[in-house]
């Protein structure tokens, strides 16, 4: 045998080592590839279950708000036929009434309860007597439903003590209305009701996930609104009941669901559910991809440990992006947006009392169209911001403050004066001075000719309004009595100003 040919066994050996220690580190890299690959997914499970978590509990902190918020605007509906003075000193029941005085007094009553009636989509807004009398707008499916119990079933509802009312859904196992009652008198009841469809417009809502449920259950765990409209007035499924026994504000999560649920109400709970399936359906496609290339392409690994990290983080942005709230914050102005600034102004004035003291101010900035016309959109951009900016440095951190149109801006005032022998109404004012002093000394165009200033107009709580809308109407009517008098100036509302 040549040298040459006991040489090819050895060659044949070598080769068998390296093939061998190729295979070897071949293993070795796609078991470890594969165990980095599991433990990724494993762990891109958990930070996306808690990102979705923590979406969906947002989510359903809207959701709370929003249905307090449109129980708290009935009740206050409610609470304006205490207005009437009829409403509240007349007993239908009382069998001393004498007839043409009791014609008048229930046509005057009924004539402003229709007034009230039609500021919301009511079906009943009226007061039923303890003979079962009613005044106002009673609808017949109530009369059908109750009959001559009428006045004694709707009495049991009255549940507040404190407030003498309450709120009822599933009524007499009738799903289709949301009833609330308050206690006029010993004799007098005033009900409201509407079609609980309205909740339509509560729970809608353009961040909620596709495959997410929405309900809102009473206190008997009855499904008073689902986004599955079957449910409606059955008993909440017990997969979800089970989960969330005994809780009020939490969010439960696990491998068949995440579940979020908030008290609201009357003793009611709004509850979010997502199937845990679907929040990681597009993780779950990806997963398999991750193998077969961690498998197949030991050689790729280390540069394909990139490309799956970043392939594993697109399912939660993804998500995120879908479910993120509305951002709050006017990007040009660094300020509240209109619809936030609305949404925390009028909030706050539905937890306030009558001893409470707050301000909207209402700002237009004059002359605003010559700088965009003459100076062009970008000039006017650096306007609006050195607005919001000034904005800053005079009103308190306390203070809500809102850019609310192209250039219109808002102030809700939130906070005191320190000193205890200013007014509330100078302190108001004295913010206003400042503004239009600011307004003078640097916005104008930069040879001076196209000068700008501050026309604003103000108005309180509780004296001109109790409600954004009450309140931005009266401050509308000073703000516009500050343009008529020659603008770079403030006004603060008057009832004079309503005769012009």
């Amino acid at each position: 045998m040549s040298g040459n040919e006991k040489a090819k066994p050895e060659m044949k050996n070598l080769d068998r080592l390296k093939i061998s220690l190729i295979i070897g580190y071949a293993v070795i890299v796609v078991l470890a590839v594969l165990m980095v690959s599991l433990l990724a997914v494993r762990k891109t499970d958990t930070v996306l279950k808690n990102q979705v978590s923590a979406i969906v509990s947002s989510l359903n902190g809207q959701m709370k708000l929003n249905v307090n918020s449109y129980l708290s605007r009935m009740e206050t509906t409610g609470a304006l036929a205490f207005a009437i003075e009829e409403a509240y000193t007349y007993d239908a029941s009382d069998t001393e009434n004498d007839e043409y005085t009791a014609l008048t007094t229930e046509k005057a009553i009924s004539d402003k309860l229709y007034n009230l009636c039609i500021m919301e989509n009511f079906v009943d807004y009226g007061i039923i007597y303890r003979n079962n009398y009613t005044v106002g707008k009673v609808s017949n499916g109530t009369v059908t439903m109750l009959g001559d119990q009428m006045f004694t079933a709707l009495n049991q509802l009255v549940s507040r003590t404190r407030t003498n009312d309450g709120w009822a859904a599933g009524f007499q196992d009738n799903f289709q209305r949301i009833y609330y009652v308050k206690q006029i008198h010993e004799n007098a009841l005033l009900v409201i009701s509407v079609y609980a469809t309205e909740l339509e417009s509560v729970f809608d809502n353009p961040e909620i996930q596709n495959g997410m449920n929405i309900r809102l259950v009473n206190q008997n765990d009855e499904v008073i609104y689902s986004s599955e409209r079957e449910e409606v007035g059955q008993k909440l499924i017990p997969e979800t009941m089970q989960r969330i026994e005994g809780q009020t504000s939490a969010t439960v999560i696990d491998d068949e669901y995440v579940i979020s649920v908030n008290s609201c109400g009357d003793n009611w709970k709004v509850i979010c559910s997502i199937p845990t399936s679907i929040i990681l359906s597009e993780k779950n496609q990806m997963q398999m991809y991750i193998y077969m290339i961690a498998a197949v392409a030991a050689l790729l690994a280390i540069a394909m440990g990139a490309v799956l990290s970043v392939k594993l983080s697109e399912p939660v942005t993804d998500i995120v992006t879908h479910l993120d709230l509305k951002a709050h914050i006017d990007q040009l102005t660094g300020i509240l947006n209109k619809l936030s600034f609305e949404e925390y102004t009028a909030e706050q004035l539905s937890y306030s009392v009558p001893e409470e003291r707050h301000a909207l101010i209402l700002i237009d900035i004059d002359n605003f169209k010559g700088v965009n016309d003459t100076l062009g959109h970008a000039y006017g951009d650096k306007v609006l911001s050195s607005v919001g900016a000034l904005m800053r440095t005079v009103f308190p951190n306390e203070d809500y403050l809102g850019r609310i149109g192209g250039d219109e801006f808002a102030v809700f005032v939130n906070s005191l004066p320190e000193d205890e022998q200013i007014s509330y109404a100078e302190y108001v004012t004295s913010h206003c001075e400042q503004l239009c002093e600011g307004f003078r000394n640097h916005y104008t165009g930069e040879d001076g000719k196209y000068k700008i200033s501050a026309s604003i107009g103000v108005s309180f709580f509780p004296q001109n309004g109790k409600t954004f809308s009450e309140l931005y109407a009266k401050a509308d009517k000073a703000l516009y009595a500050s343009k008529h008098q020659g603008k770079d100036t403030y006004t603060v509302f008057d009832p004079t100003l309503e005769q012009t």
